[in-house]
């Protein structure tokens, strides 16, 4: 009398339940070895290819007004494009203040983030950035800040 009616659902409804049994376990398999390929894509990429070179020996140019304790690390977090992350790849390099830091070549800069799986970041401005912090003149960094996007030169 009625016709049966031919739709996806009448058609899931048909399948065993060890096939769905078979489709969930093959899915869940599928998602550990995407997972297992990206932690060890992202492990080797994270090793240091290249070897980082000596520290230059920082030059201390801070003005009279800011006393130099050695030792003590800078917040170098102050300087615009340089965040809590960042910091610590800095701080791991050697790079703990601000006269480190406005001493250090971009080129050195960008080595140590490209080690480091980072490319977002521009480090074109942190040395005088750093500079102009390790003079103490803040007042001109702000400034300077203000005309940066993102560490960059808008």
């Amino acid at each position: 009398m009625f016709a049966p009616i031919s739709s996806p659902l009448a058609a899931a409804a048909t399948i065993s339940w060890w096939v769905w049994l078979l489709i969930i376990v093959l899915i869940i398999l599928l998602i550990l070895l995407l997972w297992w390929l990206f932690k060890k894509d992202r492990s080797e990429s994270t090793s240091i290819a290249e070897p980082i070179h000596e520290i230059p020996q920082p030059v201390e140019t801070r003005s009279a007004s800011l006393p130099i304790e050695p030792g003590v690390p800078d917040d170098i977090k102050i300087i615009e494009g340089i965040g809590p992350k960042i910091e610590k790849i800095l701080n791991e390099a050697g790079i703990t203040t601000f006269a480190t830091l406005a001493s250090t070549e971009v080129s050195r800069l960008e080595g140590i983030l490209k080690a480091a799986n980072l490319r977002i970041a521009d480090p074109t401005s942190w040395p005088e950035q750093a500079q102009l912090a390790a003079d103490g003149k803040m007042a001109e960094l702000q400034t300077f800040q203000s005309q940066l996007k993102g560490g960059r030169k808008a």
